[in-house]
């Protein structure tokens, strides 16, 4: 069924139960400031790079732009195949196991915009939340400070993924997720395996980010700090 798709929790046979899990949250423009936005799609895909879920969510508020380039989604997507955000919250609870660590880009913000508490639908503990921006941060010694780095820079550098074809959609971007996570994990035994890496994250240059090469798309404000459009404030 599309927009369903996945094992909803169950084991493979012979596979060792998940522990990891990621969650990606596309999200449609509901005003025309930065702050305005809507979740549009959630995705789930386990560390075996299963995807548990993959829901379309349609906004209870009038959509000025799908920001589709960004998101993948657009009207009709998520007229066909789109359910209230409620069910789909409740969908996706019923996959992610109470002691499951969560991973992503930033994952707090997509936990924010699910609802999601620490210790009831996924570990209570310093590892509940484990996110990409922060475990791949580089020191800068040119700069004398830490260097962070978006998910595309990240896979392409790292994974070799052409990020240039195929834009974003939840799912995609949780396997790449997934994918960077379990690198990370295959890295840190491994000492000068994983500073070449931070080393190459530092030596390429990054493409421009979306929001960047677009500081306002379709009237909509996309939020980048030196390019700001709306000048509301950035919460996060």
């Amino acid at each position: 069924m599309a927009g369903r798709q996945g094992y909803w929790g169950a084991e493979s046979v012979g596979m060792q139960p998940a522990r990891y899990y990621c969650i990606d949250v596309e999200c449609v423009a509901t005003g025309t400031d930065h702050n305005s936005r809507s979740v549009g799609q959630i995705s789930l895909v386990d560390e075996h790079e299963r995807v548990l879920c993959n829901f379309y969510v349609r906004p209870d508020q009038p959509v000025v732009s799908y920001l589709t380039p960004l998101t993948g989604l657009t009207a009709q997507l998520l007229a066909q195949h789109g359910m209230p955000l409620a069910q789909a919250v409740a969908l996706l609870q019923q996959c992610l196991p109470s002691t499951a660590t969560l991973v992503g880009q930033n994952i707090a913000k997509d936990v924010q915009w699910l609802g999601l508490k620490e210790g009831q639908h996924f570990e209570q503990a310093s590892w509940g939340m484990m996110d990409l921006t922060g475990l791949f941060r580089v020191w800068n010694t040119q700069y004398k400070s830490w260097s962070v780095f978006g998910q595309d820079h990240l896979a392409k550098v790292l994974l070799n993924w052409d990020t240039s074809v195929g834009g974003h959609d939840a799912v995609g971007d949780a396997l790449k997720s997934i994918r960077l996570f379990k690198l990370y994990q295959q890295l840190q035994p491994h000492p000068e395996q994983w500073k070449a890496a931070q080393q190459a994250l530092l030596a390429t240059p990054p493409q421009p980010s979306f929001a960047r090469q677009n500081p306002s798309f379709e009237g909509v404000c996309m939020g980048n700090r030196k390019t700001c459009t709306c000048g509301a404030a950035f919460l996060g």
